[in-house]
């Protein structure tokens, strides 16, 4: 199976020109956010973002500058239908996912996510979509409605029964069955093995970070890995399957023994070849029909689900702004009608960090929001003035 878009897209044309620095893309993206959307379209901007966001607070990406499809051209995801039908690819993910947990677990939303939660407090934007799994959105600002495309890794769900449960409660589940890998876990923390702001020492230690809390331990011996059953089913079995042709077998530490049938965990994410959920992908494209504008974020829409919802974005008639290092799949059609020249009111395209963009856009707002507050109290305090002095008179 192929994974589309490995290779790097052409680079992008920017939008306006001139947007090369800091300075000029904040005054194209000011352009944007004021002017009034075409059609009678909602005065609103909906956030779709990418792991490109996530690169700041320590996460690798795939397509960016330093990104796992560029730097590591033999990784290839684990796809849905492998997960589901095969012990030794959940061993082999499970393990991998073990030993990245800690990173991701510790890693922290970055200065582009919280300025995401400023632009919401000031009116800006209505609503987020993210294809990230970090769950930085919900944790950077819980009060604005987000869209979480492609799951998240906080949680694990059953595959037989739906119920969902805590990703650390898994962890210190798999640490408990597998004592020599938590060993070395340990061991690869405390070296820095694990510090993805390092990537050196992870090498040299053998191991590769890859998206999404994968690393991969060349020469692992992944076929010794154990992981649990879910504990719903496995409380109800035999009863709940005896009818039912499934069956849960655990070894005598409580791992899941090959030959069961039910009570496989899998992580709360959308796997590559796993369908969207129709309830996500409805909430995803209403938020899209009830917004004006379109601010793309750290993605380079290689992935079909983002994609078309830029598309539906761009049918709407809705203009479109995109912060992204590198290019994005499709980019001559969503900017084929925009003039180059225009300042930033029909579009805009810049290759700048999201976490030193986003925090200037937002200080430029406050810096005018704060000017026309005291604006407007100052005319209510000569109004006022004016008044008391007629009184007198």
């Amino acid at each position: 199976m192929r994974i589309p878009y490995r290779d790097p897209l052409p680079p992008p044309t920017i939008i306006p020109r001139s947007a090369t620095t800091l300075q000029s893309a904040v005054a194209a993206l000011l352009q944007f956010l004021d002017t009034p959307p075409p059609n009678g379209l909602p005065d609103s901007t909906v956030v779709l973002s990418g792991a490109g966001l996530s690169v700041a607070s320590g996460l690798a990406d795939y397509r960016g500058v330093n990104g796992t499809y560029r730097v590591n051209k033999s990784y290839r995801p684990i796809y849905h239908n492998e997960f589901i039908a095969n012990h030794a690819f959940r061993q082999r993910y499970w393990a991998r996912s073990f030993l990245g947990w800690s990173s991701l677990h510790k890693a922290t939303p970055n200065a582009g996510h919280y300025a995401i939660r400023d632009l919401g407090q000031l009116g800006l934007v209505k609503h987020v979509i993210t294809q990230n799994v970090d769950s930085f959105h919900s944790t950077a600002h819980p009060h604005l409605p987000t869209v979480e495309l492609h799951g998240y890794l906080r949680s694990t769900v059953c595959m037989t029964c739906r119920e969902e449960f805590s990703r650390d409660d898994f962890q210190h589940e798999l640490a408990r069955l597998n004592p020599a890998w938590h060993a070395f876990l340990i061991e690869a923390v405390a070296s820095g093995a694990l510090n993805t702001e390092v990537p050196h020492h992870s090498r040299a230690k053998g191991l590769r970070t890859n998206p999404d809390g994968d690393v991969d331990l060349a020469d692992a011996p992944y076929t010794t890995f154990r992981y649990p059953p879910c504990p719903n089913c496995l409380a109800e079995s035999p009863r709940l399957f005896r009818s039912q042709n499934l069956l849960i077998e655990t070894d005598e530490d409580g791992a899941w023994k090959p030959g069961s049938t039910a009570g496989i965990l899998k992580p709360a994410v959308i796997m590559f070849g796993e369908s969207i959920p129709k309830r996500v992908k409805l909430v995803a494209e209403e938020a899209i029909d009830k917004a004006g504008r379109l601010l793309v974020l750290g993605t380079s829409l290689a992935t079909g689900s983002a994609w078309m919802l830029a598309r539906r974005a761009k049918q709407r008639g809705m203009p479109m702004a995109v912060i992204n290092i590198g290019g994005i799949r499709g980019e001559e059609f969503f900017f084929s009608e925009v003039d180059r020249q225009q300042p930033g009111n029909e579009g805009v395209r810049v290759e700048l960090a999201t976490d030193e963009l986003l925090p200037l856009l937002v200080d430029q707002l406050k810096q005018r929001s704060d000017l026309a507050s005291s604006h407007e109290k100052c005319t209510l305090e000569l109004n006022n003035s004016a008044v008391f002095k007629d009184m007198l008179s």
